[in-house]
């Protein structure tokens, strides 16, 4: 469920050169110079701006809800200053970046050649966590625009739970579990009733503003509206005052830190608060308005969904992974056990193994012998044959039938989450 914007791309071929590299949320920082070379060596040969510029942004918590990258260094503020040189800043997965990731390798999804064939890459990533609608996307492709706000996680899961059990949900019972959406850096909207005409359409237009707390003599901006720069905010409530359009302002500084946001107006003594905040809220940035515009891949075709339709898409494309990833971890302990089980009847038969092994010229007729005389498959006889003698005891036999036992009741399981979309959909509910 891909969106318009260019930078998608360079989402995916970073977040999976970073799998490569072993970069998890637990390991050591990399450069980001190396993850964005080897990005644009092997899967985005269109110049390492673009890979730097989406690698950065993914680490910025002031941008994403869930930060997809843990960054480490000066990747840019919210006062507009740029990342430093990908030399000298680090990054690794977020835990959010690894979920987008997981399960990758159980062929869960399809893989193409890149484009110089001389590797795989992902069409998509399996994303277990609902990206498109917990991160948002903004972007413009031709002739058509993209505007999906960030949304609560929580909130999202809630809602698919409910699509889940109850496919025929309206927008209002999805709206009891997303309220609205949820900006990096708080601000409050206005008009939420106006919402359910967005959600339900898939585009329209909301105004947020942001939140200010009384302190005595002072007014205090504790969070911003959505895609605001904080120092040219700072700058425009100065050029108010100092136009007159804000009244009764004494002192204004910025003394926010990594703590929070924190903008402080300082009044004269005989200020009307309510009067200075209506006139923040209409001659700044402290309030605005913004545009959403609910476009994204429908298959390979761009088209303006409803929030139930998105998280639809979700719900069938992790369908689609649950599906191919059971069918994979089937296959293996499918195969598995039938190794087991010829090991086990193997050392049921431990001297006529040993005594045919022995008088074999070479491995390939010991194989073609123990097919014939214990009656198993020839990936079996291969596995006895590779088997050192000494794991061929009692002590041995006991793990395997334990193994063989354990990985029946696998099977069982997996055949069972196989047997109906019910019950693929019932693991979905563990995202």
């Amino acid at each position: 469920m891909p969106s318009l914007v260019g930078s998608e791309m360079c989402i995916r071929d970073s977040l999976y050169t970073m799998l490569e590299l072993g970069l998890l949320h637990n390991k050591p920082f990399k450069k980001s110079a190396t993850i964005v070379g080897n990005t644009m060596a092997k899967y985005h040969p269109h110049g390492d701006k673009a890979i730097y510029d989406a690698l950065a942004r993914m680490a910025q918590d002031f941008n994403m809800r869930y930060p997809l990258v843990d960054g480490q260094g000066n990747f840019g503020s919210i006062d507009g200053d740029s990342p430093a040189a990908m030399r000298y800043t680090e990054a690794r997965l977020s835990r959010y970046g690894e979920l987008m990731l997981e399960d990758i390798e159980k062929e869960t999804v399809d893989f193409i050649a890149n484009f110089d064939a001389t590797s795989k890459e992902p069409v998509v990533l399996p994303s277990r966590i609902p990206n498109l609608l917990i991160n948002g996307s903004t972007g413009i492709a031709v002739g058509m625009a993209t505007s999906i706000p960030p949304h609560n996680l929580r909130e999202v899961i809630g809602a698919l739970t409910l699509l889940i059990d109850k496919p025929d949900a309206g927008i209002e019972e999805i709206m009891e579990y997303i309220k609205g959406p949820d900006y990096p850096n708080g601000g409050i909207i206005l008009e939420a009733h106006s919402l359910k005409e967005i959600y339900s359409n898939g585009h329209g237009r909301i105004r947020a503003r942001a939140h200010i707390v009384e302190e005595d003599n002072k007014l205090v901006v504790v969070d911003l509206p959505p895609i605001t720069n904080k120092a040219q905010l700072v700058r425009e409530i100065a050029e108010a005052v100092n136009n007159g359009r804000v009244n009764n302002v004494k002192d204004l500084r910025d003394e926010s830190n990594r703590e929070g946001i924190r903008i402080v107006i300082e009044l004269t003594s005989n200020a009307d608060k309510e009067l200075v905040k209506n006139q923040l809220y209409r001659y700044t940035g402290l309030e605005t308005a913004v545009n959403i515009k609910l476009l994204a891949l429908d298959g390979k075709k761009p088209r303006v969904m409803s929030l139930k339709e998105l998280l639809q898409r979700f719900i069938d494309h992790r369908k689609l992974v649950v599906e191919r990833r059971t069918r994979f971890l089937l296959e293996k302990a499918s195969k598995r056990l039938h190794i087991v089980e010829g090991l086990l009847i193997a050392i049921e038969n431990i001297d006529n193994v040993i005594k045919l092994v022995k008088s074999s010229k070479n491995t390939k007729t010991a194989i073609l012998r123990l097919v014939e005389e214990l009656g198993i498959t020839e990936e079996q006889a291969k596995a006895v044959v590779d088997m050192k003698i000494s794991r061929l005891t009692a002590m041995e036999k006991e793990g395997l039938e334990k193994e063989a036992e354990k990985l029946r009741g696998e099977i069982e399981k997996l055949r069972h989450i196989l047997s109906s979309e019910a019950n693929i959909l019932l693991s979905l509910i563990h995202i």
